[in-house]
């Protein structure tokens, strides 16, 4: 959840901290706080609020000196957000200074052994209490910084990526990871640390990436030494060239990162299905499908395990991949799932799905999945992430940088992966004609240039929320296909807008939720042509015999539901599996302008944060 950055090199660290806060505020932004080394001093300050608070307190309590410094953006899990709750945490001594990002479990327990031992403590957080356990380790076995944060990290039992600074031993960091992302930016006699790779690209592309259970020691001048934190085993370190481009997660003249990525969805949708689709040859080529395919036929059931915004796209995918490849399908909450005592067996198929690849969740899943002999498929968007890695195969979506919390692109690159895949599928089983597959090719290649005409409606959509950013509940309605398209439209809503919003499938409304109807209830329908459009057309004159306002996601042209509804938003047809690609789009805009109009922080929502590393 939380932004971890460092440095350690010949510059000045404070601008590359800082910035590299602003870049990873995506990943928490209740709280904020730096340490700087400038050879003699260690210097932190943190606060309660945003980098930009923390920059304006730097500038009143400290100088900005130092060519070492960690610095950290906070997604609260113990403690509330304030100043003393905030990273870095000095160790009681004050030579230790502290930034983690994940949750201690058993941080109760040291912590009341460690105030039998004298210690006293500052802050409610379980990360106080890990740098205390440190420096403990350090004193009791006389060993350094590298060794004694190996003895800790064998004693503790949850989720961490951590770096440690000792003011004893001024030339070097200390990092480690399990469960939450680290990686680490290689430049000539300087090194980066960062959550992701977003802080270091303009001074590197050239980076590690910490696997679970590893440590490094990152001293100046000299080779990064990478440990396993069990058995203190050399690791060779893999430095991989980064491929993402610093423009990528710039606004680029969009007033938030959320419109910017909504408008990229054509080009993301396009680069996830180039060199994949061959429309001319008719063939779909993926050769993490291709080198798996006998896995795939075989498989008694497909499981897809995600949440939020990927549990949804997976719902989409059950529809297509039962439809279209005739594989039964199931869908479940990773965070369910791993608690239930699930059946899995060595002829499933699990599919995991998450945009960051470090969901922790679905890691967990995936891990009891391949405990039971099932074979694992990540489709994930981050290259080298964890789930890329713990996956037995799997497909990236190339949507790039995704920095705005709620997800929009992810969601619609994600689906366009497992069409093809369904797709691909279906043409092995023989269950689609030669000539519907080519069909459903060039269709799959119009789709961007429809996403770009449903993007059109923007200011028509903008007008209409104009009219309802007052409103205190909204319902989504859906059916097929675009049920699941119902539940993100209602989820975007609630997540930047914090309108209170559910998602139905249309024919459940009168099993319920119908008695919330009236003159102030809008509804969104999803009525395009293709899918049960004379029964949602049904449900639409139920809504409106109880004086339910109507706004209509309909096909272009449409004349039935246009007479019915009080707004209506137009999307290209397409084929019945292609339709969410466009009906989705204007949910997002719908979303996007109501939280604009009730001034809400729309690339920041609060008690959200872009990547759920934690429980």
């Amino acid at each position: 959840m939380c932004g971890i950055v460092g440095y350690i090199g010949p510059r000045e660290a404070y601008p590359i901290i800082i910035e590299g806060l602003k870049r990873l505020e995506y990943r928490g932004y209740d709280s904020a706080g730096i340490a700087l080394f400038d050879g003699s001093e260690l210097k932190v300050c943190k606060t309660k609020g945003k980098v930009v608070d923390l920059e304006a307190k730097l500038y009143k309590e400290i100088s900005s000196n130092g060519s070492i410094g960690i610095g950290h953006t906070r997604w609260a899990t113990h403690g509330v957000p304030n100043d003393v709750n905030s990273h870095p945490h000095y160790s009681n001594s004050g030579n230790l200074v502290i930034i983690h990002n994940g949750i201690i479990e058993n941080y109760d327990a040291l912590r009341k052994e460690l105030i039998k031992r004298g210690y006293v403590f500052k802050s409610d957080t379980d990360t106080e209490v890990l740098v205390n356990l440190i420096e403990e380790v350090k004193k009791q076995e006389d060993v350094k910084l590298g060794k004694a944060v190996q003895i800790a990290l064998n004693q503790v039992v949850g989720a961490y990526a951590i770096a440690v600074f000792d003011k004893t031993q001024p030339n070097e960091i200390v990092i480690a990871r399990l469960g939450s992302p680290l990686a680490i930016g290689v430049g000539k006699d300087e090194f980066f640390i960062a959550s992701d790779a977003s802080p270091f690209l303009e001074y590197t592309k050239n980076a590690i990436y910490l696997e679970d259970e590893e440590m490094a020691i990152i001293r100046l001048n000299k080779d990064i030494k990478i440990r396993k934190i069990k058995d203190d085993s050399l690791v060779d370190p893999y430095v991989q060239a980064l491929k993402m481009n610093l423009d990528q997660i710039e606004k680029g003249g969009f007033e938030h990162f959320m419109l910017k990525e909504i408008y990229e969805q054509p080009r993301a949708i396009t680069d996830t299905y180039r060199g994949r689709l061959n429309r001319e040859e008719a063939i779909i080529k993926m050769s993490s499908v291709e080198d798996n395919m006998k896995k795939f036929l075989a498989a008694d059931r497909i499981i897809i395990v995600a949440c939020g915004t990927s549990w949804h796209a997976g719902l989409v995918a059950e529809y297509i991949f039962e439809d279209l490849a005739r594989i039964p399908v199931e869908v479940e909450y990773a965070s369910e799932f791993r608690y239930r005592n699930p059946i899995i067996t060595e002829k499933d198929v699990v599919i995991a799905i998450s945009q960051s690849g470090e969901t922790a969740d679905t890691l967990a899943a995936i891990k009891l999945a391949k405990s039971k002999g099932a074979f694992v498929f990540g489709v994930c968007n981050v290259v080298g992430s964890s789930i890329a890695r713990e996956t037995h195969a799997g497909a990236y979506t190339h949507a790039g940088p995704e920095i705005g919390v709620a997800s929009t692109k992810a969601f619609t690159t994600q689906i366009t992966v497992l069409s093809l895949i369904a797709l691909r599928l279906a043409r092995a089983k023989g269950t689609i004609s030669s000539s519907d597959f080519r069909q459903h090719l060039l269709e799959f290649e119009m789709i961007p240039k429809k996403v770009e005409k449903a993007l059109e409606a923007d200011e028509h959509i903008k007008k209409i929320a104009n009219i309802y950013k007052d409103v205190h509940n909204f319902l989504y309605l859906g059916r097929g296909y675009n049920f699941p398209v119902a539940l993100e439209g209602a989820l975007k809503l609630k997540e930047i807008s914090y309108i209170h919003a559910e998602g139905y499938p249309a024919a459940e409304m009168k099993h319920g939720p119908i008695a919330l109807i009236d003159e102030n209830m809008p509804i969104v329908v999803i009525a395009t042509k293709k899918g049960h459009y004379e029964k949602v057309v049904s449900n639409i004159q139920e809504i409106k015999s109880r004086k339910g306002k109507i706004i209509g996601i309909v096909t272009e042209g449409d004349v039935d539901v246009r007479a019915l509804a009080d707004h209506v938003i137009e999307v290209p047809e397409t084929l019945e599996f292609l339709s969410p690609l466009l009906t989705t789009i204007p949910l997002q805009l719908l979303s996007y302008h109501i939280a604009v109009l009730l001034g809400k922080n729309v690339d920041q929502p609060r008690n959200l944060a872009k990547s759920v590393t934690v429980e």
